[in-house]
């Protein structure tokens, strides 16, 4: 089994066409009707993944996200009509770890579902096993960051990309490329991606995100890592 991923969109029809599609690909699906419903099941059951409705009676998608984002780092791959850039900053800033618009081609989620499960393999592979910056420590091995000896939760993505800037310090390195490495090749104009990213790394180590001491923009180009691993 690839994975076990929670389907939580309150319309059966969706839930029914996402359930018979990822059976094959030797995904396990649980279905939730509501946002309630999914955290309940969350309590209870292990997943890998979880595919989440924005618009739902009562609490809705976004709040959910950020709901699951206080105590769990899981993927999340958020799922709605609506698709102009302000939509997908606001699922970003909610902690989902993608954004997918209905009416979606199967394999194009199929993609961003293998995208958001992978973990880049130079992370346990190369480099040291912790780095040291100023009052940040991240053990790579764990995959858990510090920040003045406090676990700080990051979730996968937000952890691959800081890491791949970390082991490379004070060099610059352009947006399509850190896209292309950290999400994937189809992910190399996402830009707003990046920049919601960036701000949440930048909110969880430095010391005063509005002037960053360690991620630092370089304008036109990327982003920078400027500290002392």
């Amino acid at each position: 089994m690839k994975g076990k991923i929670l389907i939580v969109d309150d319309e059966p029809q969706i839930r029914r066409v996402l359930k018979t599609a990822l059976s094959p690909e030797d995904y396990l699906a649980v279905e939730a009707t509501s946002a309630e419903e999914a955290f309940q099941r969350f309590r209870e059951e292990r997943f890998d993944l979880i595919l989440l409705d924005v618009n739902m009676p009562g609490m809705n998608g976004l709040e959910a996200c950020a709901e699951f984002r206080r105590t769990s780092d899981i993927a999340i791959i958020m799922l709605t009509v609506r698709n102009s850039e302000a939509d997908r900053v606001a699922a970003l800033d909610a902690g989902a770890d993608d954004y997918v618009a209905k009416p979606f081609s199967m394999p194009e989620l199929l993609a961003r579902i293998r995208s958001c499960l992978r973990r880049v393999s130079y992370l346990t592979s190369n480099g040291p096993a912790t780095i040291r910056f100023g009052n940040v420590e991240i053990n790579c091995e764990t995959r858990h960051v510090l920040v003045d000896g406090k676990d700080v939760r990051f979730t996968p993505k937000e952890f691959d990309l800081l890491h791949y800037l970390a082991t490379r310090p004070n060099v610059t390195i352009s947006r399509g490329k850190l896209l292309q490495i950290v999400w994937g090749p189809e992910y190399a104009d996402e830009l707003p991606y990046l920049h919601v990213f960036v701000n949440q790394i930048r909110k969880k180590i430095e010391p005063d995100p509005s002037t960053p001491r360690y991620v630092l923009t370089e304008w036109r180009v990327g982003y920078r890592f400027s500290g002392n691993p």
